[in-house]
């Protein structure tokens, strides 16, 4: 596979996990690239196929700021460039001011509406419903007394989730919980929720191990038709059961496919999608857990025998070159995100749901890892830095230390 014409710039707005593999999916290509983040020691700054940085936080309550900022970027680069989120916020703020943006950037284009749908999973329960895609039984509580009318003869366990889960995740550190009874439900509802702006759902826990959670990437050009399309399956998440594949696995589903690509057109989308389903022994069926209109951190565990993923096939489409051929996924290509993996490791080992040799043997067909790469190596050292500092203050906080003596 070969980007022949690298000349389109690249800008990715926010740098989490999946802006490095990003800047390196293009970069090897000579693809110039710049990228936005509120953190001025944002690892995917370090890479050296970050060509450009700029710093600016989102402000939800200011979107306009953040526009004129994005525009200007766009302005001083001279020629349009493809526009990448790596957050739902993004993708929702891409959405909404698609028609200011297309001035300096090309992007994929999705009705605002759809997308703000797509990210609140009420909205997405909603949707799936509607295309008869299946999904787990939820309700969303309004407040404590839907709780306790729940409790009366609901059934456990439950998931305990954010409507917005990004929202949760910020505000707690948590995304969502399994909970086994009345008591940890009310204990946890409690404590997650912020009765002002209510956020939490209760979900229908769908039993099975973690390596039953697949994964969908793909890209959906302009008429929703799927340009490339990979499954895989979570083969660790952290944290543990309810998080992000860790370590991942690429192999074809093709029950999984087709189940994505149709509700995909049914609802005119375009553009990059990571989805996840659980199986549900129960009744057989594939029922959707998430949809995330943009690029997946874990997106590299999806590459074609022709070097294809769905970074490059976006670009690809949206500078108007031609394919590489038929998009063949590389079978049993395993990718993991490192420092999560090893605190996830651990966490398995706890439980006792993890022996050495499962792990051990568990990277035979790794391939390639989220932080470390020898054309790139910086990302990688920052993270093992940042990973020891965390360490360090875990270890310090269970002696009763809550900071270094040199602090105090």
């Amino acid at each position: 596979m070969k980007i022949n014409n690298a000349d389109t710039p690249v800008v990715i707005l926010t740098c989490k996990i999946g802006a490095v593999t990003i800047m390196r999916s293009l970069g090897y290509y000579g693809v110039p690239i710049s990228a936005v983040d509120a953190d001025t020691y944002s690892p995917g700054f370090t890479s050296k196929y970050c060509n450009k940085k700029h710093i600016k936080k989102f402000d939800e309550s200011k979107p306009l700021e953040y526009l004129e900022f994005v525009l200007n970027i766009g302005k001083e680069l001279g020629k349009k460039a493809l526009l990448i989120q790596t957050s739902d916020n993004m993708a929702v703020f891409i959405a909404e001011y698609a028609e200011q943006l297309r001035e300096y950037f090309i992007f994929p284009e999705n009705d605002a509406d759809l997308i703000k749908r797509i990210i609140s999973k009420e909205g997405m329960y909603a949707i799936a419903q509607e295309n008869k895609v299946p999904t787990a039984i939820t309700l969303f509580p309004s407040n404590l007394d839907d709780v306790l009318e729940y409790c009366k003869d609901g059934k456990f366990p439950l998931m305990l989730k954010g409507i917005y889960g990004d929202k949760l995740q910020a505000r707690t550190g948590k995304k969502m919980v399994i909970v086994n009874n009345k008591e940890e439900l009310l204990e946890n509802y409690k404590l997650l929720e912020d009765p002002k702006q209510p956020n939490l759902m209760l979900q229908e826990y769908i039993p099975g191990d973690d390596d039953q959670v697949f994964i969908f990437n793909g890209y959906f050009d302009a008429n929703s038709e799927c340009l490339c399309a990979f499954t895989g399956y979570k083969v660790r998440q952290y944290p543990i059961h309810v998080g992000a594949a860790s370590l991942g696995e690429n192999k074809w589903n093709q029950d999984v496919a087709d189940l994505t690509i149709k509700f995909m057109k049914d609802i005119n989308y375009s553009g990059i999608l990571d989805i996840g389903y659980r199986l549900d022994p129960r009744d057989g069926k594939y029922k959707v857990l998430d949809i995330n209109p943009r690029v997946g951190q874990a997106f590299r565990i999806f590459v074609a025998e022709n070097g294809i993923d769905v970074i490059r096939s976006q670009y690809m489409d949206l500078t108007n070159q031609r394919d590489n051929g038929p998009v063949v996924p590389i079978e049993g290509r395993r990718w993991i995100i490192e420092d999560y993996d090893v605190i996830a490791s651990l966490h398995y080992f706890s439980e006792g749901s993890l022996k050495f040799g499962e792990w051990f043997s568990s990277f035979n067909r790794l391939e390639e890892g989220a932080w470390f790469s020898w054309r790139d190596p910086v990302p990688f050292l920052m993270i093992v830095l940042s990973f020891q500092k965390k360490i360090l203050y875990w270890v310090l906080k269970k002696l009763g230390l809550r900071k270094l003596p040199s602090e105090k």
